[in-house]
């Protein structure tokens, strides 16, 4: 056996007994002769690297198969041993790994890389967690090699540790990688604040050192009393997570480092309970400090008890209470699960575990750089994610959700699916309604009111308080969708009056074939994205006019159809109708009046009725009185929205709401701020407490019941607010 792999197997033998040491020595033997002739920035042999990284994965517990890809994972992208020989010489599974760890190495510097290497990154974790596991070891290892790089390198490979690298190892659980990532950054991009921070940790050790003793002393005492074995330590204090802590809660070094942390390792489920009743017994616990995370597992599979105790001397006592699998699993995470897979009752029988299945964060994580088209956008809503700790609450069936911190009841509405979040409108906490901002506990239970209406959607004050990063995705997603379709409209308009300017002919100038031809000269994909580009003002309206006219041959061949702008022109003039903004087809000179029993507003299908001695009656297509005046279609005519500034529609809504003191008082408040003009209302409530208003008003631009639609869903109480064809009586 080679001497130089003793070290690497002495670890191996501990941690996975049934590893195929063979399988290991052939990859360090194929590694180490393909990196021959290469040398590390510090001047050691390349091999050093991989072996370096799976002597940190064998002491994780990491299977051989990983170990084998760690030892293997530069050669395919750095020597001539290509993936296709790889996968001859140790099969499907090590290959897979080596080309997933060697498509996340192809980083290059800037966000925008930065970015597309993490979405990489999660397709690759989609596929196989160990990928990232590698990924994680190698970024250690460079770390702790990484004074022979240049400043700026050892800067911007820092940061991107403490933002990406330190949080997803913490969201795998893999804790001890989290640590020395978090510290060997914070060293390297503020030297001076780490320094300070080391010298006052050591300044005030010993006397620490001598309570944590008394303390460790006296729960081990009593623990031995009532016959739970168990063993106790301190718990470790990490330069990175004081500096952290010292800016969160905004205190002093003294009040966060005098804070003593111990744990208790018990070998049952059973003794953490026992074990947490006897420190109690001596000890009287913080109100509100008690976590028991072992009933209620965080997103990583952590469990263990948490509480905090009044110690000696008056002084907190933080202790975290688990089994020695627990222990196992919080420092070493997803990695450790092939260990433990048996003993930790993941789902499934033995053997046929897919590695993190249980993690359902990893799921959402391709759920979103599924949904989101630019990488800069998901990088930062995956930082934001990793930032932020947990809230649990529940569905009214009593299922966990997991939620950031300070998440309100519309974070735990797009937790639950994306149109409950779009529809959301109201919420119930603990059986109680309360305002879609409120803050959510731990163990709240949360329903959630949606509203029916087809034009339901998420308002764009609701980024201003949402926590979660699916929220705010989801949120973002809706309104950019939507600003593209006002920018398609936008665009449109723009390209129409730009032609009408110049009495050019719309219709064939704006013919599907040579717009679509347009669009791709432009390297638009299709009419309409050409069309949201004029609306956002990316292309000048003028200068899409200029190229569809050279397309047709010029202005003169252009104007020699200038007959066919007869149709788009008629809207130029103003409608001789009036205020209904409807004229009638070949008389424009008619008395026009809009129907009060549909209530018709521009963009209906509409018909027109003629009347005795009152005009044309102007109804909605679908009004429930047509097929009535169908039964004389001589007295039909054609008739065409027209609207003019003097142009004034009448426009029925419903209100539906759980009923609550001042309800209507707050509806027509906004329907007011709407500046729309209240005609009439009526309200009845049911048996079950639910309020129907219907409201009549006037209002000059119909574009503009979209908002107040919008604005009436949100006052609380509202679940349900919509257009009605028939005005209220």
């Amino acid at each position: 056996m080679n001497p130089v792999l003793e070290p690497l197997f002495r670890t191996v033998r501990a941690t996975h007994p049934k590893a195929d040491l063979r399988l290991i020595e052939h990859a360090y033997d194929v590694a180490a002769y393909h990196h021959r002739d290469q040398k590390r920035k510090s001047g050691d042999p390349y091999i050093t690297h991989p072996l370096a990284v799976a002597t940190i994965l064998a002491e994780l517990g990491t299977d051989d198969e990983t170990l084998c890809a760690a030892l293997l994972h530069d050669t395919v992208e750095d020597t001539a041993y290509g993936l296709d020989e790889l996968r001859g010489d140790f099969g499907d599974t090590i290959s897979s790994l080596v080309d997933g760890v060697t498509k996340l190495d192809k980083v290059k510097f800037g966000d925008a890389a930065q970015a597309e290497t993490v979405r990489k990154m999660v397709v690759a974790m989609s596929r196989d967690i160990r990928v990232l596991i590698i990924k994680l070891a190698d970024r250690l290892h460079n770390m702790r090699t990484m004074r022979y790089l240049p400043e700026h390198k050892r800067h911007q490979k820092s940061r991107e540790t403490l933002e990406i690298f330190a949080p997803l190892a913490h969201r795998l659980g893999m804790n001890t990688i989290k640590w020395e990532l978090e510290d060997l950054a914070f060293a390297m991009l503020y030297p001076k604040r780490y320094d300070e921070i080391a010298r006052m940790v050591s300044e005030r050790a010993p006397r620490r050192d001598l309570f944590l003793q008394e303390v460790i002393e006296k729960v081990s005492g009593d623990l031995r009393d009532a016959k739970i074995r168990a063993l106790v330590k301190g718990r470790p204090k990490h330069y990175y997570s004081v500096y952290q802590k010292m800016i969160a809660r905004d205190v002093a070094f003294d009040d966060i480092y005098d804070l003593v942390g111990i744990r208790v390792l018990v070998d049952s489920v059973r003794d953490c309970y026992a074990a947490l009743g006897t420190i109690h017994a001596r000890w009287n616990p913080v109100p509100g400090r008690f976590k028991d995370y072992i009933a209620m597992p965080k997103f990583n599979m952590y469990q263990s008890l948490h509480t905090t105790v009044i110690g000696p001397e008056g002084k907190p006592v933080e202790l975290q209470i688990r089994t020695h699998a627990m222990h196992h699993r919080a420092e070493y995470g997803v990695a450790a699960h092939w260990k433990y897979k048996e003993e930790v009752g993941a789902p499934g029988p033995a053997g046929k575990v897919k590695p993190g299945s249980d993690m359902a964060w990893l799921r959402q994580l391709l759920d979103w750089q599924k949904e989101t088209s630019d990488p800069g956008e998901f990088l930062e809503s995956l930082r934001f994610d990793l930032s932020v700790s947990e809230v649990y609450v529940f569905t009214p069936r009593g299922q966990v959700v997991a939620l950031p911190e300070g998440a309100t009841p519309v974070d735990f509405a797009y937790a639950v699916h994306t149109e409950v979040g779009h529809r959301c409108i109201g919420a119930r906490v603990n059986g109680r309604l309360v305002p879609l901002e409120s803050r959510l506990g731990n163990g709240d239970t949360v329903e959630i009111f949606t509203s029916k209406s087809p034009d339901a959607g998420p308002s764009r004050d609701w980024l201003k308080f949402v926590k979660s990063g699916r929220a705010r995705n989801k949120i973002r997603q809706w309104f950019s969708k939507e600003r593209r379709e006002t920018a398609i409209e936008a665009g449109k308009e723009a390209i129409g009056r730009a032609m009408r300017k110049q009495g050019l002919p719309l219709q064939r100038l704006m013919s599907g074939e040579s717009l679509l031809a347009l669009a791709r000269d432009l390297r638009y994909p299709d009419v309409s994205a050409l069309y949201a580009a004029v609306g956002e003002g990316h292309v000048a309206a003028q200068t899409v006019v200029q190229k569809l006219v050279a397309s047709i041959g010029g202005v003169d061949s252009a104007e020699e159809d200038i007959a066919e702008t007869s149709l788009p022109t008629r809207l130029r003039g103003r409608p001789r109708g009036g205020g209904a903004g409807v004229v009638v087809a070949g008389d424009s000179d008619v008395w026009v009046r809009l129907s009060k029993c549909c209530t018709p507003v521009p963009g209906d299908e509409i018909v027109g009725f003629v009347t005795r001695g009152h005009g044309v009656s102007v109804h909605r297509a679908d009004c429930t009185n047509i097929v009535q005046l169908k039964s004389q279609p001589d007295r039909l005519v054609e008739v065409s929205w027209s609207p003019g500034d003097d142009s004034v529609f009448l426009v029925a809504i419903q209100v539906e709401a759980l009923d609550r003191p001042r309800l209507l008082s707050d509806v027509t408040r906004t329907l007011s701020d709407q500046h729309v003009n209240i005609l009439s209302a009526s309200v009845t409530t049911s048996r079950d407490r639910v309020a129907v208003s219907k409201f009549t008003f006037e209002m000059g631009d119909p574009k503009h019941l979209g908002h107040v639609l919008k604005a009436v869903r949100n006052i609380q109480g509202v679940f349900d607010v919509y257009r009605v064809s028939g005005a209220s009586t």
